[in-house]
């Protein structure tokens, strides 16, 4: 919270309002996203099993939903709005979950049918091409995380790996097809952000890489560089006046030019931690469902925290992915906890079972 309430002020130079009146609805998600985990935590993860075709087709019938609907900003449509109370969601943030969650209940009630092609195409890999598909026009960033996450859960699940290949090889046909189509017809505007994801990667990498119009990634450059070793401070901070986006897709150089690098490289350590004690908890479960979803979760809280920060130094092209848990964002949040929820639910079923078997071996 303080971090969002010092980095919020381009925000307030953008789109108006107050520094507090940001964090009092960043405050507001925090609640409910805090106390969703709560309740989540307390129920059996065996229900959460039972409702991943029902979650899965919530997702998409909501991505969909944002595809025709969706409140558009810089031309991409990812929010959908909440009626009455009119805060945003963004849908994606639903979808990578409810992916996670019913691949890993594929991985097991399917295992037997690995062998067989038709069966894998329809139960495993079909789930992945609508999510990452529907997400991927206006967020390829997110559609790229999910993809990537997804085949480490299918290597994971000792899913043959010739069909994880062939998998990755169409994947690569079928994105040149596009793309090509795109370049030969743009009249049809198969991809209306391509333009944008070529821009991005040529300031990232080519000559354009220190010019004007690649100043957020610039800042946040030279943000980290202001940092130093021991921050210039909390709230004195001088590039977050100038970087957009510096409460969210630019935290990590925000964090870094206020708290220094000391404050940056224990903030990854505690990232390492969270990930280390998701991996502890999805291995001692005794449900290989839960194993499998404990580990897609961890994997996409950490390869989101990693993006954010490889775009903040220039190591990748500029992104929309915040870090979980501290950057400002409503859906962001709220999904983050949810998910942490569900890890915490796994690891109170199995300490409740570790007393229930240690109970009774005291007794007899």
């Amino acid at each position: 919270m303080v971090s969002v309430y010092s980095f919020v002020p381009i925000l307030v130079k953008t789109e108006g309002g107050t520094p507090f009146s940001y964090l009092f609805k960043h405050v507001i998600y925090i609640v409910i996203g805090f106390s969703a985990m709560y309740w989540v935590h307390r129920q059996d993860p065996k229900y959460i099993e039972k409702l991943s075709k029902f979650i899965f087709i919530v997702a998409v019938g909501l991505l969909v939903f944002t595809f025709f609907f969706g409140v558009r900003v810089n031309d991409a449509s990812r929010w959908v709005r909440v009626p009455i109370i009119g805060l945003t969601f963004q849908s994606s943030d639903f979808a990578k979950l409810a992916l996670v969650i019913l691949l890993s209940r594929r991985l097991v009630s399917e295992q037997e049918y690995f062998t067989s092609w038709k069966n894998s195409i329809f139960k495993i890999i079909f789930p992945i091409l609508v999510i990452c598909g529907l997400i991927a026009k206006d967020n390829f960033s997110t559609a790229a995380i999910i993809f990537m996450v997804s085949l480490l859960l299918l290597f994971i699940g000792k899913f043959p790996m010739s069909k994880i290949l062939t998998f990755i090889g169409s994947g690569i046909v079928l994105a040149g097809v596009l793309i090509l189509t795109h370049i030969a017809l743009p009249a049809l505007n198969i991809l209306p952000r391509f333009d944008t994801w070529v821009n991005r990667f040529f300031k990232a990498y080519g000559e354009e890489g220190a010019s004007v119009e690649n100043m957020q990634a610039i800042n946040a450059k030279l943000a980290i560089h202001n940092g130093g070793y021991t921050g210039v401070g909390v709230g004195d901070g001088d590039l977050k006046h100038y970087t957009p986006e510096a409460y969210a897709d630019f935290y990590y150089s925000s964090f870094v030019e206020e708290f220094g690098l000391f404050s940056a490289v224990l903030l990854i350590f505690l990232y390492l931690i969270l990930f280390y004690r998701i991996l502890r908890i999805g291995l001692n479960a005794k449900n290989l469902f839960e194993t499998y979803l404990a580990i897609g979760i961890g994997l996409l809280l950490l390869t989101q925290a990693m993006v954010n920060m490889f775009v903040c130094t220039g190591l990748m092209p500029v992104t929309g992915q915040n870090m979980p848990f501290l950057a400002m964002g409503g859906s962001a949040m709220m999904m983050s906890c949810v998910s942490l929820g569900i890890v915490l639910s796994i690891a109170y079923k199995n300490d409740m079972e570790g007393k229930s078997l240690n109970s009774n071996k005291k007794s007899e």
